[in-house]
């Protein structure tokens, strides 16, 4: 089975996600870079996807540099370099027989360069959706589990009683009437 791997175009993301483009808008874009992080670093956790995150030098010129944050590979390319010629590189290197390439772009042209070296793309209006389903999902789980742990601290029976009744429940299970 392959491994996927998720290529962020983090300024796309930024420029396409309304909320976040509202905070680059108003001149925050250092808020909206942190943003994107924590919502793709929850989502990388519940969705278990390994995921590459890349800034270009376009807003924030300097050495490039690459480093390990909420557990995803955060790249800055240098200022000679565009995210979406970094990623295309990246995503021929790292496409294989092993590792399926995923990349979060809305680029047209980015996405038929990814799309030849056998990547696929997605969208980011997608993934912004598939990340509030992830959210969804885990706020379901999390309230089940709380549902749950709340019907079992309410139960008038200690663990004791509780096991004698399920005694009795698989006696009378097991006990036919014909054997009176």
């Amino acid at each position: 089975m392959k491994e996927n791997l998720l290529i962020v175009d983090a300024y796309n993301m930024i420029g396409n996600w309304p909320h976040l483009n509202k905070l680059k808008q108003a001149g925050r874009l250092a808020d909206a870079r942190d943003e994107l992080l924590a919502e793709l670093s929850e989502y990388k956790k519940y969705r278990d996807v390994n995921m590459i995150v890349v800034f270009d030098a376009m807003y924030v010129p300097g050495n490039s540099k690459s480093f390990r944050k909420f557990d995803m590979e955060i790249v800055w390319t240098s200022k000679d370099q565009t995210a979406d010629s970094y990623i295309e590189a990246l995503s021929r290197k790292k496409q294989d027989r092993f590792t399926q390439v995923i990349v979060a772009t809305s680029d047209q042209a980015e996405q038929w360069t990814i799309f030849s070296a056998g990547a696929l793309r997605i969208p980011a209006r997608e993934l912004l959706g598939d990340v509030k389903r992830a959210k969804q999902e885990v706020a379901l789980e999390a309230r089940k589990m709380t549902d749950k742990s709340h019907a079992i601290r309410q139960t008038p029976w200690d663990p004791k009683q509780l096991l004698a009744l399920e005694k009795l429940r698989d006696h009378l299970m097991n006990h036919k009437p014909d054997e009176q």
